[in-house]
Formats: C-alpha cells, sequence, structure tokens
C-alpha cells in the first residue's frame, strides 16, 4: 500500500487571533541574524539587514538622532512594534520613537510611540516595505523612509492621515532630502 501525503483541509478553524500571534512570536525560538514580524495576519520571519547596509543605517540613525524630538532615541535594534488596529506587529531596520516605549513591560512595543520609521529594501522584503508597512505606517507613524537598495533612491513619507500618508518625495542616493517635522532638517545621503 502506498500512501501520498497531501494538505488536508480543516473545517471550520478558526484563525488565531492578533494576540495569541503576539505571544507566539515571543515564545518562537527565531534564528541568531533573523526577526519575526506580523504581516497581512502572519508570522513572517525573515533575516535582518545584508552587512553591507550596516554603513547607510549607523549614517541615517546618526542623523536623526541628532535631529530627533526630545526623549526620543534613534536606534536600529531588534525590536517589535505592535499595531492593534491593523493587526500587524513589524520590526523596522531603523526607528525613531518615544523612549518610554521601552517602560512597558513585555517584549512588544507601542507603534503609537514612534516618530519615524527606516526600511532598508531587499528582495525578500521589498514588497512589504513599500506596499503593506506604507498602509500601516501611513496611519500613523508621522514619518516613514524607504531606503530603496535595488534602486538606489530614499523616498520620504509623512503627514500620515486614516488613508495614509499624504505626501512624499523620493531622491537618488547622494542628492539631499528634507526630512519633515518633527525632525526639520537636511538628510545627507552621500554615504548611502
Amino acid at each position: 500500500m502506498t500512501m501520498i501525503e497531501r494538505a488536508t483541509p480543516i473545517e471550520n478553524a478558526v484563525p488565531p487571533t492578533f494576540e495569541a500571534l503576539l505571544r507566539m512570536v515571543a515564545e518562537m525560538d527565531t534564528p541568531d541574524g533573523f526577526k519575526a514580524e506580523l504581516i497581512r495576519g502572519k508570522i513572517v520571519v525573515s533575516p535582518f539587514s545584508r552587512l553591507r547596509y550596516y554603513r547607510s543605517m549607523r549614517a541615517l540613525r546618526e542623523q536623526l538622532q541628532a535631529h530627533a524630538p526630545e526623549g526620543h532615541v534613534a536606534d536600529i535594534a531588534p525590536f517589535l512594534f505592535r499595531f492593534p488596529q491593523a493587526e500587524r506587529a513589524y520590526g523596522p531596520d531603523l526607528f525613531v520613537t518615544d523612549e518610554s516605549a521601552f517602560d512597558e513591560e513585555g517584549r512588544h512595543a507601542d507603534g503609537e510611540a514612534l516618530s519615524l520609521v527606516g526600511e532598508f529594501t531587499s528582495v525578500s522584503t521589498r514588497d512589504a516595505d513599500w506596499k503593506e508597512k506604507l498602509d500601516v505606517y501611513g496611519r500613523l507613524v508621522p514619518v516613514y523612509l524607504v531606503i530603496d537598495m535595488q534602486d538606489s533612491e530614499i523616498t520620504c513619507f509623512w503627514d500620515p492621515s486614516p488613508h495614509g500618508y499624504r505626501s512624499r518625495r523620493t531622491v537618488s542616493f547622494g542628492e539631499p532630502l528634507p526630512v519633515p517635522e518633527p525632525f526639520g532638517f537636511e538628510l545627507d545621503t552621500t554615504g548611502f
């Protein structure tokens, strides 16, 4: 007798709640060099940014920290920020957030504390950075930077609304990029 393995649908399966998914992510033993995020209602494990991205990430972090709102910190640490209304949780490549976000218990910071997010695209994350995350960040986070490493461009989105960002500007690496309030400075992209 030969048995063939095939997927068996589960009838009336109830998908896990957002909170249950967050608990699963917290309990995961994610391999070193990888991060887990909640994207489109699923746990997605992807590698941290490539080594060659580090210099650009550091240059961006240093410039943002110098112009961050009072009480905010710019970092590239692998923290997960939750967005309960959208039932999403992301681990941005770079973020600027109110330091009070780290006063909470638990492992997931409140997305409402973010003043800026920066995502460095890769072949595996590009779609999520440009679509999924743009939609979620665009309703809450004051400034979103997409550093497109494949096209050597950086795009700044700002002025969030219930329908997404209302403003954007794109420049090629090497050109200055105005970063609006609450930062209010011109980003030097020559090191990217």
